[in-house]
C-alpha cells in the first residue's frame, strides 16, 4: 500500500471515527517504513562488486589460544548470519585449527547476492575484552583477530593471470572433516608470485575441485586487490590488515567488566552482546553503509 493510500484511509478513520481500523492501518504503515528501509539500503550497494558473493578470512592475532578462541568466535558468527539470510550458503573452505583450541585462521564462501557489498565494511580488526577461559587465575584478557571480505568475481569480469605467476603447492588436509580427506594430498596452496597472495582450499576430498575453488579465490583477491588501488581510502585499511593489535581495530566487543559492543568507524554500539556473537550483526552492517 502507497504513502497516498496510508493517507486517504487515515483522513477516512478521522471523518468517520472509524477506530477499528487505526490498528490495521499501523501495521500497514510499518510495513511500508519497513519496506521503504529495505530499498535505501539497497541503493547504497551501487559500488562495482556490491552485488557479488563474498569471502570472508579470518586470522588469528598474537595471543595464542586466546586469539584462536577469539577467531573460532567471529567464524561462528559469520556463519549463524549468514544462517538468518534466505537463500543463502555458506562454505567452510579451508580452516587452520588451534593447538589447544580455536582456528588460527579459515576462509568461508557467502553465496548470497550482494553479501560482498554487505560484508565488505567487516574487513579489519576485531578486538575482544573478557576474562579468559583458559586462565586459571581469570584475569581479563585482550584478544584481536583480523577479518577481510573480498568478492567472488563473477564470469564478466575477466582477470588474466599467467601461469608463470603461479606457484601451486598440494599437502594432506587437516582441520575439521580431516580424517575423510587428508589420506592424500587433496589440499591446493595457490601462490601469486607478484603480488605475494596466498590463497588455500581444502574443503573437499578431490584435489581437482579444491583447485578450482583456490583458483576462484586468487582471482577475486586480485580483483579486490585492484579495486583497493582505485580508492584512496582504502590504503588506510591495507595498512590496518598487516597490524592485528592495539590502534587498528574496527570494532571492540568488551564482555568484562561491562558488556558493549562498539563500532569505531560509526560509532553505533549496543549493549546486546550475546544476541550479536550469535550472528544479529545487521544494525552494524546497516549503519556501515551510511559512512
Amino acid at each position: 500500500m502507497s504513502f497516498i493510500e496510508n493517507q486517504e484511509i487515515f483522513n477516512y478513520i478521522l471523518e468517520n471515527n472509524e477506530q477499528s481500523l487505526l490498528n490495521e492501518l499501523n501495521n500497514e504503515v510499518k510495513s511500508t517504513l519497513k519496506l521503504s528501509e529495505k530499498i535505501r539500503y539497497i541503493s547504497l550497494l551501487n559500488d562495482e562488486a556490491d552485488h557479488l558473493n563474498a569471502f570472508i578470512e579470518i586470522h588469528a592475532g598474537a595471543g595464542g589460544t586466546e586469539s584462536q578462541d577469539w577467531a573460532e568466535m567471529l567464524q561462528r558468527m559469520y556463519l549463524r548470519w549468514s544462517d538468518t539470510k534466505e537463500n543463502c550458503e555458506a562454505i567452510l573452505l579451508q580452516e587452520m585449527r588451534g593447538e589447544e583450541a580455536g582456528i588460527k585462521s579459515c576462509t568461508l564462501k557467502i553465496n548470497l547476492n550482494y553479501s560482498y557489498g554487505w560484508l565488505k565494511a567487516e574487513s579489519g580488526i576485531h578486538r575482544l575484552v573478557r576474562i579468559s577461559p583458559f586462565d586459571s587465575n581469570k584475569r581479563r584478557h585482550t584478544s584481536f583477530a583480523s577479518v577481510w571480505v573480498y568478492p567472488e568475481i563473477d564470469e564478466k569480469i575477466e582477470i588474466d593471470i599467467k601461469d608463470s605467476d603461479l606457484r601451486i603447492d598440494t599437502y594432506r588436509a587437516s582441520g575439521a572433516g580431516g580424517q575423510h580427506v587428508n589420506k592424500t594430498d587433496s589440499a591446493v596452496r595457490i601462490t601469486h608470485l607478484p603480488t605475494n597472495i596466498v590463497v588455500q582450499c581444502q574443503s573437499d576430498r578431490s584435489q581437482h575441485k579444491n583447485r578450482s575453488n583456490a583458483m576462484k579465490m586468487i582471482k577475486s583477491r586480485i580483483y579486490e586487490n585492484e579495486l583497493q588501488k582505485r580508492k584512496e581510502d582504502e590504503s588506510i585499511k591495507n595498512k590496518e590488515k598487516k597490524d592485528i593489535g592495539w590502534g587498528n581495530q574496527i570494532r571492540s566487543y568488551v564482555l568484562h567488566p561491562y558488556k558493549l559492543i562498539k563500532d569505531l568507524r560509526s560509532g553505533y554500539e549496543t549493549s546486546n552482546v550475546n544476541d550479536v556473537l550469535d550472528g544479529k550483526i545487521d544494525n552494524f552492517l546497516e549503519n556501515s553503509l551510511t559512512l
